[in-house]
């Protein structure tokens, strides 16, 4: 899951969406340089991380992507899943989500200790509309991109767009069967 999906099931207290932030920017044992909210909501967040990896359905998604792409095919599952949810998201919640991300983004502008690389990429996080932007299928072409500036190897998320086109529905399929389970296990956690 990415930030989108951690955000909505990490509760809708403002410590519970930092920490669901957090939890990808937040390495190793937490030991109390946290409130305790948002470390429940990290140690929730590696739950979550863990319990999706795991998942058989999750496989069954993975499965679907060409070998070329398998090393990174987590990563581009992720990113679209945000988008199934933000296409959908009058589905799994009764807020808006204008409302919602507008709500995350006002806490995250408002949070002076965020961790460095967080507390970097924030200010665009909140000035682009990173979470509404999901909802948008071409904006994923952006994300992608800016995500194999970060790898070692690139080029293998080079056509990763063509064949998210290409098995659109079927792991929108995946995402309509997996993401109430997950829903379930991050309540009942």
């Amino acid at each position: 899951m990415n930030y989108l999906a951690h955000l909505h099931l990490g509760g809708q207290r403002p410590g519970q969406w930092l920490g669901s932030l957090y939890g990808d920017f937040v390495k190793g044992r937490l030991q109390g340089q946290f409130d305790p909210e948002i470390e429940a909501a990290i140690q929730l967040h590696r739950s979550i991380d863990v319990f999706t990896d795991r998942h058989p359905l999750v496989d069954v998604a993975l499965s679907r992507f060409s070998i070329t792409r398998r090393r990174y095919a987590g990563i581009v599952l992720d990113v679209f899943f945000d988008h199934c949810l933000a296409r959908d998201w009058t589905l799994y919640s009764d807020q808006p989500l204008a409302q919602f991300t507008s709500d995350v983004y006002r806490v995250l502008s408002s949070e002076p200790q965020l961790p460095e690389r967080l507390a970097q990429i924030a200010p665009h996080m909140v000035a682009n509309d990173w979470l509404g932007s999901y909802e948008d299928f071409e904006v994923l072409a952006q994300v992608l991109r800016g995500i194999s500036r970060r790898l070692t190897k690139p080029e293998e998320l080079a056509g990763a767009m063509q064949e998210l086109r290409v098995l659109y529905e079927p792991l929108s399929e995946d995402f309509r069967l997996f993401y109430p389970q997950l829903q379930d296990f991050a309540q009942n956690r």
